[in-house]
């Protein structure tokens, strides 16, 4: 009976999206919905920018495990980095009206900047889309009682997401995301009110929680755990600013009130209801101590799914399992998007300038199901947690892309051959650490590349500019924002040229 259920919902949920298709006529309305999203729809997309498979089952496994501390990057990192993209997309790029983060690279830098931070943007998305993938093969095994396998149901899984996101676009994720908000947050609430029952009251709960020093965030006052701590949290906090899905969600607005609100609505909600999920995970460990105990040794992942199928009703069952595919679904189609459309509008494009919308259209779909089949391949041969992959997915674009887009939009002297120092320092500075010292590094890599990319910004525009030196009747970043006072064409017509 539940495997008929979660059928019939995944049905509707296509059905959904292909619906949703109809309203796709051009690029711009598959990349960003045609910039005509309302307050309602903006907060629902960015909160499913996060409430994904690292929020329901990664997160709530690492509560269990480690508690508060363990989970500082995702939501407390998670949640500030949308409210900064919020604040930096909505009043310095929204009126851009460009298609993508790639797009403000090549205007406030040059075409080599453009494809290098593409490339760190799109590689970021590999892992991030991977554990979305592996989670709905986790979901199809547990429902049909191992009668599908892990790697059948990412296969399943993946075809599903693809099939309506690479005729929808950014409309079928974003009407997707508001429909799924509210069956997500309603069934996970359902289970919690049901799973609370079982142990005596949240109250009981919450204070099980504090005894065990689980509700403890700050680490001791050791320097490497707080350098360790930092890191975790920065690389999430901005690590994620400079990722295509988070400018998508936030520039589909209908305009830049509504994509600064939105965004601050969708983080705090956010915020908040991820802590449901940790509290139906940890209540399990009240429950049946013992198995729970076992889980956490052998899968943690597997302690919320067991919970719900061996202590809830039929109807807990199919609201829980229908709110995780809703979470996971929404996440998974805009992050196999986000990459798909950077990648099609900054590294394909410019090898054909004068493609026309209707062609660059195909292209972006193309470009979607390539990326499908890479991150299928790599999540059938990844072993790391769903936890993990979604951490470890952001440090190219904090050692690579951050302050290059930071500093073009807030610094007036950021130059070309800053931009470029502080891409490949960050980069190379994070790889070598990485491969040379690795987690023995008392100093995250990834914060060193940081350190090292925001150097090499400071010293490569200061400095004598010998690499992409702006003339002086147009210096790059006035030149960028005479192109945003003027900006009225639709993407696939030629630009306005402006002296």
């Amino acid at each position: 009976m539940l495997l008929w259920f979660v059928a019939l919902y995944l049905l509707v949920s296509v059905g959904i999206g292909l619906l949703a298709a109809t309203r796709v006529h051009n690029a711009k309305d598959f990349a960003v919905a045609g910039r005509s999203l309302p307050l309602p729809v903006v907060t629902a997309t960015v909160f499913a920018t996060w409430f994904g498979a690292e929020a329901v089952f990664g997160v709530s496994a690492t509560f269990v495990k480690d508690g508060l501390g363990g989970v500082v990057a995702d939501p407390f990192g998670s949640s500030m980095c949308l409210i900064i993209a919020g604040v930096l997309f909505s009043r310095y790029l929204y009126k851009l009206n460009i298609l993508t983060l790639g797009d403000f690279y090549r205007m406030r830098y040059n075409r080599t900047v453009e494809v290098i931070t593409t490339v760190c943007i799109v590689a970021s998305y590999l892992g991030w889309v991977a554990a979305q993938i592996k989670a709905l093969g986790l979901i199809f095994f547990i429902v049909t009682d191992g009668a599908v396998s892990q790697s059948t149901g990412m296969i399943l899984g993946a075809v599903i997401v693809l099939t309506y996101t690479t005729f929808g676009g950014m409309f079928s994720v974003a009407i997707l995301d508001f429909v799924q908000m509210a069956v997500s947050m309603g069934g996970l609430l359902f289970i919690a009110w049901i799973v609370s029952g079982k142990t005596g009251g949240a109250e009981t709960v919450i204070r099980h929680a504090a005894d065990a020093g689980k509700l403890d965030f700050f680490p001791p006052p050791d320097p490497l755990a707080w350098v360790t701590f930092l890191g975790a949290w920065v690389t999430m906090m901005l690590g994620s600013i400079p990722q295509q899905d988070v400018f998508q969600r936030v520039t589909s607005a209908r305009s830049a009130k509504i994509a600064l609100g939105g965004s601050i609505l969708g983080a705090s909600i956010y915020f908040c209801f991820t802590f449901v999920p940790m509290f139906i995970a940890y209540s399990a460990t009240l429950i049946d101590p013992a198995m729970f105990s076992d889980l956490l040794q052998k899968d943690s992942q597997l302690v919320l799914p067991t919970l719900v199928l061996q202590h809830t009703p039929l109807a807990a069952q199919v609201l829980f399992f229908g709110a995780v595919l809703s979470a996971i679904m929404s996440c998974s189609s805009a992050t196999l998007l986000a990459p798909s459309v950077t990648f099609a509008e900054n590294v394909v494009k410019g090898f054909y300038p004068n493609m026309g919308d209707r062609r660059f259209l195909w292209v972006m779909r193309g470009c979607l199901v390539g990326f499908a089949g890479i991150v299928l391949i790599f999540a059938l041969n990844s072993q790391a947690s769903i936890f993990k992959m979604v951490e470890n997915a952001y440090k190219v674009t904090l050692a690579g892309a951050f302050v290059p887009l930071l500093a073009g939009i807030l610094w007036k002297r950021a130059s070309t051959q800053g931009a470029l120092a502080a891409t490949f320092g960050g980069l190379a500075a994070w790889i070598l650490i990485e491969l040379l010292v690795g987690e023995a590094s008392p100093v995250p890599p990834q914060l060193i590349g940081l350190g090292v990319s925001a150097i090499g910004m400071a010293a490569g525009s200061l400095l004598p500019q010998w690499v992409g030196r702006p003339t002086p009747l147009q210096p790059a970043h006035a030149g960028m924002h005479r192109h945003a006072a003027a900006q009225t064409h639709h993407v696939g017509e030629p630009p306005h040229h402006h002296p």
